[in-house]
């Protein structure tokens, strides 16, 4: 269940919001009273998307769009802007990974990882500040644990997550003057996500991955938008230029082994 946070007449555009983790910010930033805007490639998942947070009773928009193109992403945010107004909230959540040794990696493979990442943050952000409280927005970008963990197979999500993190905390000295904060949140595994099916892709595996997370268990996609909101809400309005694990421990116990674990089962080892 999700913590109580009223962000009833707030303005939330989240990048990436429509599976996963991500959705899962919009559900409780939904939840919580928000309008939510949600963008990501597929004008499918969109509309489901933005069907499943009207349900839960917010004036939910939602754009298809690739973060890698800044014109598109600029436009929809400027779109956006002249229907709901300035954002309160602005989370990057875009993301691409898929295994791969360094051995086995083509340059194309890294840079694509890169580009979505770490450049689509980079898109999304810069072109967001038009259209930011000035003072009051908050910004949460999605990290990972790879950004401070290395690990086999995970070359290309290690360096561009590394990025993000940078990201963060250069905007948050950048943007801090003018009342944005910027943080990042660092999800641990987290159940019924497209990365853990990925690289968590049997019962074994997954078995070896609870057990390596110090609360022993897999966290949920709620548990991160509670993260999310509480940054983005008056409790947290001291916070800025902060990576915050949300990973029940995992990042202090265990994650290198759990991501050995999961790099032998993988296609080259």
């Amino acid at each position: 269940m999700s913590a109580s946070f009223d962000f009833s007449g707030k303005t939330v555009f989240i990048f990436g919001g429509t599976s996963g983790i991500n959705l899962g910010i919009a559900k409780c930033f939904a939840s919580a009273g928000a309008d939510v805007a949600v963008a990501s490639r597929s004008q499918e998942k969109v509309d489901a998307a933005v069907a499943s947070l009207k349900e839960l009773g917010s004036n939910a928009r939602g754009y298809a769009l690739d973060v890698r193109d800044v014109e598109e992403v600029g436009a929809a945010l400027a779109h956006h802007a002249e229907s709901a107004g300035e954002l309160d909230v602005l989370v990057s959540g875009a993301a691409g990974n898929f295994p791969a040794f360094a051995k086995d990696l083509s340059p194309n493979g890294f840079k694509s990882v890169v580009d979505i990442d770490l450049m689509g943050s980079f898109h999304v952000l810069k072109s967001a500040f038009p259209f930011l409280k000035k003072p009051g927005a908050s910004i949460v970008n999605i990290s990972a644990p790879q950004a401070f963990l290395a690990m086999p197979g995970q070359i290309h999500v290690c360096a561009a997550k590394a990025g993000v993190d940078m990201l963060t905390r250069t905007l948050a000295l950048e943007w801090g003057p003018v009342g944005i904060r910027v943080n990042s949140i660092s999800p641990g595994p987290i159940a019924d996500t497209e990365g853990m099916r990925r690289l968590a892709p049997n019962e074994t595996i997954e078995a070896q991955v609870a057990k390596s997370v110090p609360l022993q268990r897999f966290g949920a996609a709620s548990e991160i938008g509670d993260a999310a909101m509480f940054l983005s809400s008056d409790s947290g309005q001291y916070i800025s230029g902060v990576v915050l694990p949300v990973d029940g421990g995992w990042s202090v116990a265990g994650a290198s082994a759990a991501a050995l674990a999961m790099s032998q089962h993988m296609p080259g080892s």
